[in-house]
């Protein structure tokens, strides 16, 4: 459109030219080619748009939003039009109480109450995309801010709205994936009607009230002592088992040997035991016998 007010004003002195000076009614012919090429130019070069990968177009004129959707490429167009860019990509908002993580600088992450009326604080990540065909009426109807008044008011409001069915340390724990669930749903049904496609939901962090923390953490700790006293009670059991089995054994044995053993076969194992003796190459003494009748020999072989 520059092009094309310029060219304008350039072939308007030149039209005129006569009437300022002699000496500038020379350049009345370049300033009438100048001007002619400078329309043409800007003449075509408003009837062609270009769209940028991963978006699409958008076309007012005079104030009205038109229907056709500009496609990446070059598009033929009404060169009186404006055309509005909407990127068409996955795009994602973070609102976080981490200073640096956010889309808005601060804490921006959601506090809700929960059932039991303690203050969670959720951190939260939005995928989505806008709906090609949709492009039109975003821009007729919300804006190219939809960002704001779409993507973060609706998922603020939303988990807002469904913590309150929720206990603080089941958010936390045991129904964490329940509740993503859920505000996934409610999200994404809003977000269709306003022309954009949820694509996924990350509920980056949870944070309970400190005495909460603190109570879990306790909880944790003597669940973990008393697993530990269990593993020694059961360690303690096992031993004293095992006594009782060595301790059986030894009765057992000693209730084979006083009942198996007579005489006879306590001299037999005595001659055994010198023969092994005497057949030593050490120096020994060896007894045999008992009582008044035994014999010692004394072998230097």
């Amino acid at each position: 459109m520059s092009l094309l007010f310029f060219g304008f004003i350039v072939l308007i002195l030149g039209l005129n030219a006569n009437r300022f000076s002699e000496g500038f009614s020379r350049w009345r012919g370049g300033l009438l080619f100048l001007g002619s090429g400078m329309l043409l130019l800007g003449l075509a070069a408003s009837t062609v748009a270009q769209v940028g990968a991963g978006q699409v177009g958008v076309q007012t004129l005079f104030g009205q939003v038109q229907s056709r959707v500009l496609l990446p490429g070059l598009n033929v167009v009404n060169p009186l039009v404006d055309v509005t860019r909407f990127d068409t990509r996955t795009q994602n908002y973070t609102m976080s109480s981490v200073r640096t993580e956010g889309d808005k600088e601060g804490d921006d992450a959601i506090r809700v109450l929960s059932a039991d009326g303690l203050e969670v604080v959720i951190d939260l990540t939005v995928l989505y995309h806008v709906v090609p065909t949709q492009a039109p009426r975003i821009l007729s109807t919300i804006g190219e801010d939809y960002q704001d008044k779409i993507v973060r008011a609706i998922s603020r409001t939303r988990i807002r709205d469904n913590a309150v069915y929720y206990d603080a340390v089941a958010l936390y724990s045991t129904r964490r994936e329940e509740f993503q669930t859920r505000i996934l749903a409610a999200i994404e049904k809003d977000f269709r009607a306003n022309g954009l496609q949820l694509d996924q939901l990350l509920i980056r962090n949870i944070q309970l009230p400190q005495s909460v923390k603190a109570s879990i953490e306790s909880k944790i700790s003597a669940e973990q002592d008393a697993q530990k006293m269990q593993f020694v009670l059961q360690k303690e059991k096992q031993e004293a088992e095992r006594k009782r089995v060595e301790a059986q054994g030894i009765a057992d044995y000693q209730r084979i040997v006083n009942t198996e053993l007579s005489d006879k076969l306590l001299q037999y194992e005595a001659i055994k035991a010198q023969q092994a003796i005497a057949t030593s190459p050490n120096a020994k003494v060896i007894i045999m016998g008992k009582g008044s009748g035994s014999q010692m020999l004394i072998s230097d072989k």
